[in-house]
């Protein structure tokens, strides 16, 4: 058992098809392509269509996983799905892509824990396989957020975009050194006026909109990610100079490049994605990752530090070596 290791076997991705530009975005709300670009590094988002929903992005994503991975459905003992925007209050959006998928086996359930839901969701996959509650793991990151946002609202409206991300996660004991190698989760309730919906439904019965105080959570982001990453980082052999690339949580490019700052990295360290597609929360770590792999930035062997933080306050990293 101590040579299982937790491999992600298989990585996948998918965006609406409707691309919002920032200049479309200035005529809804009083804002223009610099502000927007010089505030979060965001030049475009995905917008879900009508009808589309966060379980139609996560299967989406989740088959190109399993077809990237080699295998089929028959093969997953478990879905997770970490969403903060879930298509229904119940059940779960997992259990609404197992369905679709045609697993009739295992388990299926959401976590949220916002935008850290996706590295939250690997430490609760490198959990299970080593306890041997499963192996093979098919975990996904799918919101759609533009449902949530205020349209009148600048500060937040501009930022948020759709999107899905999957990986297929599998306990291997022939990966020699490959695979998750520790994960660092953390949370603060009492920031959790800083980033928040004001909507639930045992308190408003409505979704409400996201509300942000956008300094406050670009102070916390620097200085948690910041610690969490030399937190996990003494849980390895590694150093920072080993690490190939820093995949952080896309949400704006300058707490990317402040916190990469902070730590010491240079830019061809760092993966930046956050133009493409703005922040999608929980999928942006997985979209990130998987774009990197198709244009050959991340290779077998690479160090790999995920971060991500998100509402709750919630934040966590993970080192992995692909």
């Amino acid at each position: 058992m101590s040579d299982l290791r937790a491999v992600i076997a298989g990585i996948g991705s998918y965006l609406p098809e409707r691309i919002m530009l920032n200049a479309e975005m200035a005529t809804i709300v009083d804002t223009s392509d610099e502000w927007i670009v010089e505030r979060s590094g965001i030049r475009q988002r995905h917008i879900a269509a009508e009808g589309e929903y966060t379980s139609d992005l996560a299967i989406h994503a989740s088959q190109n996983a399993l077809d990237h991975a080699g295998m089929s459905i028959d093969e997953i003992d478990m879905i997770i799905v970490a969403t903060t925007t879930p298509d229904e209050t119940m059940p779960s959006t997992a259990v609404k892509v197992q369905a679709a998928l045609g697993m009739v086996r295992g388990a299926a359930f959401d976590i949220q824990a916002a935008c850290s839901g996706f590295v939250y969701g690997l430490s609760i996959c490198d959990s299970f396989i080593k306890s041997g509650q499963a192996n093979t793991i098919l975990l996904v990151g799918a919101e759609t957020l533009t449902r949530v946002v205020d349209w009148k609202d600048r500060a937040t409206c501009v930022l948020f975009g759709d999107g899905a991300g999957a990986v297929v996660v599998q306990g291997r004991t022939d990966a020699d050194d490959r695979g998750i190698v520790a994960t660092e989760l953390r949370s603060d309730g009492r920031q959790h006026d800083i980033l928040y919906a004001n909507g639930g439904p045992s308190t408003t019965g409505t979704a409400g909109a996201i509300q942000m105080k956008g300094k406050e959570v670009f102070r916390q982001a620097v200085t948690n990610l910041s610690g969490v990453i030399v937190d996990v980082l003494k849980k390895t052999d590694y150093e920072q100079a080993d690490i190939d690339l820093l995949i952080p949580h896309q949400a704006n490019k300058r707490i990317i490049d402040s916190v990469a700052k902070k730590m010491g990295m240079r830019g061809d360290q760092v993966l930046v994605t956050i133009a493409d597609h703005g922040n999608t929360s929980a999928a942006s770590v997985p979209l990130a990752m998987d774009q990197a792999v198709r244009d050959g930035r991340i290779k077998e062997g690479d160090i790999l530090l995920l971060e991500a933080m998100g509402a709750g306050l919630t934040w966590g990293a993970c080192v992995l070596k692909w």
